[in-house]
């Protein structure tokens, strides 16, 4: 599998396929550039497309070092992915952790961006939730650093916002915890600790996303409990956003609900493409 270097030395796998307008895809923290097969699938058939595993994510290098691992890291690790491949715009379209990140590069290399889709977005970001939301962090992080992958896995896939997909696609399912279970122990639990647990809330970054450049799609599903908040607030805070939400579908929806995905996805490229995402303002 081909691999850029990233900015500090961090070897990052990655997948392309297809050829036209770029597109670059960040999963989730459960995720892996393999979550985004049926985007790819349907995608490289009139865009670029790349995925990639994220650090601490085999076959991408696992960093020992705490201090390796951070949301503003894994920020530079997209566009280091963008100068390695000579993208100079692409649309980003991060899922979960992967749709923070989306927002940070979208804030920060607004020029890199033709749009941003911040899929299953708002995890632990409420001011309410941070100390809990914090914990939890912990508790997941320890999940992960002391049992065994195929133990964490079962236990972190049967989260509730989660559940749905196994309801509806048990196959699809298990293929989601099998996975799981082949990622690094110690690559998850940095992430969950330094990455997750540090990030700034959507609520800290109000000020910068009311100055948000980019097309921005906020996309979720219903059953996604933890994210539905924080995927609100960023349709009244963003000025270019659009909120969508996919009916009776949880937290997974890249995988248990892609037709869905994928169409949203191919509105919002259609029309930034064709510089028609805002041809209104709100009063």
């Amino acid at each position: 599998m081909p691999n850029i270097t990233s900015h500090d030395g961090t070897r990052l796998a990655y997948e392309e396929a297809g050829s036209g307008t770029p597109v670059i895809f960040i999963h989730e923290f459960a995720g892996d550039l393999r979550s985004w097969e049926a985007q790819l699938r349907h995608f490289s058939r009139s865009h670029r497309c790349i995925a990639f595993s994220a650090r601490g994510y085999p076959p991408s290098e696992v960093p020992e070092a705490p201090e390796r691992y951070g949301q503003d890291i894994a920020r530079l690790d997209v566009v280091a992915i963008l100068d390695a491949l000579g993208i100079g715009r692409a649309h980003v379209v991060g899922h979960s952790m992967g749709a923070y990140t989306a927002l940070h590069v979208g804030l920060r290399h607004p020029e890199r961006c033709l749009s941003v889709a911040a899929l299953g977005c708002g995890w632990g970001s409420s001011p309410a939730e941070r100390d809990a939301a914090a914990e939890a962090c912990r508790s997941i992080a320890a999940l992960f650093a002391e049992k065994p992958m195929d133990e964490a896995a079962e236990a972190y896939a049967h989260f509730p916002m989660r559940l749905s997909f196994k309801a509806k696609d048990p196959r699809g399912f298990a293929e989601f915890v099998r996975m799981l279970a082949e990622h690094s122990g110690h690559g998850s639990a940095m992430t969950m600790l330094n990455l997750q647990m540090k990030r700034p809330t959507l609520w800290e970054l109000e000020a910068e996303l009311k100055r948000f450049v980019p097309p921005l799609l906020v996309l979720l599903g219903d059953e996604d409990a933890p994210c539905l908040d924080g995927s609100v607030f960023l349709k009244r805070t963003v000025p270019t956003a659009a909120l969508q939400i996919i009916p009776r579908a949880g937290h997974t929806i890249t995988t248990e609900e892609p037709a869905a995905v994928n169409a949203a996805l191919a509105d919002l490229f259609a029309a930034a493409e064709a510089g028609k995402w805002m041809v209104f303002k709100s009063p």
